[in-house]
């Protein structure tokens, strides 16, 4: 009920003053800080996995918040203390986030502000999660190869430890099985994720009696070392041997020759959704039981499409 002239002269007076209103005044007065923090071992030194801040950001931004990110360097003892420093400026929820899919135990003063797991989870799903499909993304990749013809494919598969390894094998699996195509063990081997064990497990499969048309590389830096292996061999991409990558490492996949196909990781959609998710319930993060609450929400991985297939 403010006349628009009384109106005018005192947003004239803001400006003209640079007057910034005392957010702590605020903050006690409303009980919301709109702030949320964002707590994570290295993606902020880890551009391949950057677009996860780059989601949760823009979400946040767009719902009026400011996202407060800090990077721990995987130090437990750093994490508590990053989790203390953002409690201790009221935020209004925190989004734990690791660079890639994994098991975590969060440390217990988590739990004192709603919280979401980004790309990781843990072991009693106590708190709400959101990860990649990993079976789904492998599963597309396998089936891609076999809609283009591939009856023998290899699968150069990451870390057996890793959430990821047995999702996308699981998805390897179910897509040779939707076609009929008999599981063989010596088509898969395991890797350290890096260019040196992809040319060394693709040399490996290619010198089988049968060797495959087409890998399945878990990673893109495998993928990398499987191009070095096959030109060793004098094998041409893709017309002697296709082959599809994970992750979508564009400084890697985009810039092969011939360019990787991929499936990629969800990344900057995974930060969407997990700043959503804890604005949307953080009203229902301290009952005991959040019936509408999934333990563990995935996001597809987006088939992307180059010249290696």
């Amino acid at each position: 009920n403010i006349p628009e002239d009384t109106r005018e002269r005192v947003l004239l007076a803001v400006e003209k003053l640079a007057y910034r209103p005392n957010l702590a005044a605020k903050l006690l007065r409303t009980k919301r800080s709109n702030t949320v923090g964002f707590v994570t071992d290295a993606i902020a030194t880890t551009p391949f996995a950057g677009k996860i801040i780059e989601g949760a950001q823009k979400s946040a931004w767009d719902r009026d918040k400011l996202l407060i990110v800090i990077n721990t360097g995987d130090d437990l003892g750093m994490k508590k203390t990053a989790i203390d420093t953002l409690l201790d400026r009221q935020v209004e929820g925190i989004i734990y986030a690791a660079f890639y899919h994994q098991v975590v135990n969060p440390p217990p003063n988590l739990y004192q502000v709603p919280a979401v797991l980004l790309d990781c989870y843990c072991p009693d799903r106590s708190l709400p999660s959101v990860v990649p499909d990993e079976v789904r993304g492998g599963r597309e990749a396998t089936e891609i190869l076999i809609n283009k013809g591939h009856r023998r494919i290899g699968f150069i598969n990451v870390q057996s430890y890793l959430p990821a390894a047995h999702g996308r094998l699981e998805g390897y699996r179910q897509a040779l099985a939707a076609h009929d195509l008999v599981f063989d063990q010596s088509l898969v081997l395991s890797s350290n994720s890096n260019a040196d064990e992809g040319y060394l497990r693709a040399l490996e499969l290619m010198k089988l009696a049968d060797p495959p048309t087409a890998l399945f590389c878990g990673t893109d830096r495998v993928a990398m070392g499987a191009y070095d292996a096959l030109r060793e061999l004098g094998l041409s991409i893709p017309k002697d041997v296709a082959l599809i990558g994970f992750d979508n490492q564009e400084l890697i996949a985009a810039y092969l020759r011939p360019a990787l196909s991929t499936i990629a990781l969800p990344h900057y959609e995974m930060g969407q959704w997990a700043v959503e998710y804890l604005l949307e319930h953080s009203g229902k993060f301290g009952e005991k039981v959040l019936e509408d609450r999934p333990p563990q929400h995935k996001i597809a991985c987006p088939f992307i499409s180059r010249h290696s297939l």
